[in-house]
This record gives structure tokens, sequence and C-alpha cells, in this order.
């Protein structure tokens, strides 16, 4: 299940990407507009600024803006940052890789194959939806 803090991450960079306009979009704008609490999503933002996603500006004028062009922000990239793993069981994870402590042979391992399908058929679902996708 998606969590609140990628679904709202996901809000704020689609909220940001559609204003298309050159000036940093305030987080209280983006809370009114999504209906997100503010102190949640500064955090959600932060983060996403700290991994290249956003850029900041502070004071008079300030906000955040896209640093990335919305058909270069995949789903899959979003959803690492502020999800972590994107595989259901951390066996067959391909960035968080760790083996399960009670398989002691993931070739024989039923749940190991199918999620290993499961993976693999979300991953082309997310790593082929940006940004752009959730715009249009």
């Amino acid at each position: 299940m998606l969590s609140k803090k990628t679904k709202y991450g996901l809000k704020a960079l689609t909220y940001i990407a559609r204003k298309k306009c050159e000036h940093p979009v305030l987080i209280s704008e983006i809370a009114d507009q999504e209906n997100i609490s503010q102190k949640f999503l500064e955090s959600i933002l932060l983060t996403l600024k700290k991994t290249g996603f956003l850029g900041s500006k502070k004071g008079k004028g300030g906000g955040y803006y896209l640093i990335k062009d919305p058909e270069n922000i995949t789903m899959a990239s979003v959803m690492r940052v502020l999800e972590g793993p994107i595989a259901m069981v951390p066996c067959v994870s391909l960035n968080f890789y760790e083996k399960c402590d009670d398989c002691p042979d993931e070739g024989q391992c039923a749940v190991h194959s199918i999620m290993i399908e499961v993976r693999d058929n979300t991953l082309k679902v997310l790593e082929n939806k940006t940004l752009s996708d959730f715009i249009d």
C-alpha cells in the first residue's frame, strides 16, 4: 500500500509541475490546494530537496521548484526516496536486498519466485510512469 508520505509527495510534485511558473511555489499554497498538513508537507519537501528533485528559495518570493524536468522524474524514483523498497519482500529487492531469516534456499522458495515476478511487473509500470504523466 502506498503511504500517505509518498502519496502527498507525488501530489505536491504534480502541483508544482502544473504551475509551470518561474517563481517558487509556497508550501502553504500546496498544503491548502492539496489538503495536506503543512508540517507533514514540509518534511516531505525537504526530503525531496535533499534527494535532488526540488530546489528552494528562502525569503520573500520563496518556496519550492522542480530541479528536474517532469518527464525525468519517475514514479519509481520518488517511491524509493519516500517509501523505501518497492519489492514486497526484502529478498527480491534490487536496491535494498536482505536475505530472509526464515528461508534457507531462495532458489527453492515459492514466495521468492512469485515475488520476483510481482517486483518486475510493478517496476515495469513505475519506471515508465513519470511526473509528466500525472500532469496530463
